[in-house]
């Protein structure tokens, strides 16, 4: 995200009802080509193309730019529908998400968050930010961006690498991080259309886990952008760029993916084991005590996310409360995974099937900000004080 002022996040809306139906098609629809974008490292166009249709794509952005003004739960519904199917479609569509949802109060002038809106609404745009960078790393540990954005008569001119663009070749905004060139830098977001002169992707991503992310480097180069383009940015040592509801919102959708990718996971393990009969047993697997055990304490870690994740859903939560959701269920959601991979031997581990495809994806969700270290110390040392 942008990191320019502090914002209130939108209070919870009424929200028109999605179709479970209609999310269960997409849910199949996305698991049927998911394998195959992960073996080519191809971003899944046609799902977005698909979530367009169904009016999905500006599901948080406010009602009256046409918009449907998501509340979380419903929001968290979509995304882990979509992430069952395929995650890295998933995680273009939280960062969606989350733009949309906090776009009046991330320094947008209005005409320009109506039309990234509208964007959205009428052919399915998409917007995601650049923050990473190959000296920096991500900038939640701190740091100032050597991307630059330098004053010019006319508006601004950008120049910088950004790593692990998630998205890249299929979004239709960039909102770089980045720094002016005052003397007295600020430091914030800049609204970059993804076609500008001087922007290039350098097909980087060559990953473990969501290959079909397309997560590669933008390298944007003198690129010009109107004054206004500008989202905010304040100088360094500024308010904290996120309120407690933005962190929650982040922390319940990103974790939600991983859940997701652990529920598609315990899936293909049941249909496995209930259709293996070992011919020196003469009956499913799925009969085995010990297979037993396993969906059981898979089922257990579920179960728990599923209530932490709707939980965190429904009420306010501090950022030290809404870290550790996150954690939480991420670390769940792993070891759910892992549960199936240990028992099941070489199949599991077969490119064949997709449960070391679903164990690769998992494995990303530690990834994210914020990670284990962050989260776990800021909640021991809120409890020691």
């Amino acid at each position: 995200m942008t990191g320019a002022t502090i914002t209130r996040f939108p209070r919870e809306s009424a929200t028109s009802p999605v179709d479970d139906a209609i999310l269960a098609e997409l849910t199949q629809r996305f698991a049927a080509t998911a394998g195959q974008h992960d073996r080519d490292a191809t971003f899944p166009s046609q799902n977005i193309a698909l979530l367009h249709q169904h009016r999905l794509l500006a599901l948080t952005a406010p009602r009256e730019w046409g918009g449907r003004e998501a509340d979380l739960a419903t929001a968290l519904k979509v995304v882990q529908a979509v992430a069952k199917g395929e995650p890295a479609t998933a995680l273009v569509l939280v960062m969606q998400y989350l733009h949309h949802a906090r776009i009046k109060d991330a320094g947008f002038p209005e005409h320009l968050a109506r039309h990234v809106v509208g964007d959205a609404v009428q052919r399915g745009a998409l917007i995601n930010s650049l923050r990473v960078e190959p000296d920096l790393g991500t900038p939640a540990r701190g740091g100032l961006p050597a991307t630059v954005a330098r004053r010019v008569s006319d508006g601004w001119r950008i120049s910088g690498r950004k790593l692990y663009s998630t998205g890249s070749t299929v979004l239709d905004w960039f909102v770089v991080w980045a720094r002016s060139d005052d003397e007295t830098p600020l430091v914030g977001g800049w609204l970059v259309p993804a076609k500008a002169p001087g922007i290039r992707i350098e097909e980087t991503w060559d990953h473990h886990g969501l290959r079909a992310s397309v997560s590669h480097d933008v390298v944007l180069e003198d690129v010009w952008v109107p004054a206004d383009h500008a989202l905010s940015p304040q100088p360094v040592g500024g308010p904290p760029a996120f309120d407690p509801g933005f962190l929650r919102w982040a922390n319940v959708l990103t974790a939600g993916i991983y859940d997701a990718v652990a529920q598609a996971a315990r899936d293909w393990f049941i249909g496995w084991a209930k259709s293996r009969v070992p011919a020196n047993l003469g009956a499913p697997l799925s009969s085995l005590p010990r297979y037993q055990e396993t969906l059981g304490t898979i089922d257990g870690l579920l179960l728990t996310n599923r209530l932490l994740l709707q939980s965190a859903a429904a009420q306010d939560l501090g950022t030290v409360e809404a870290n550790l959701i996150k954690h939480l269920v991420t670390e769940n959601a792993i070891a759910a995974v892992e549960k199936a991979i240990a028992i099941g031997g070489n199949p599991a581990l077969t490119r064949a099937n997709p449960l070391e495809r679903h164990y690769r994806d998992v494995l990303c969700g530690r990834i994210h900000m914020p990670q284990a270290d962050v989260v776990l110390t800021a909640a021991g040392r809120k409890a020691f004080a």
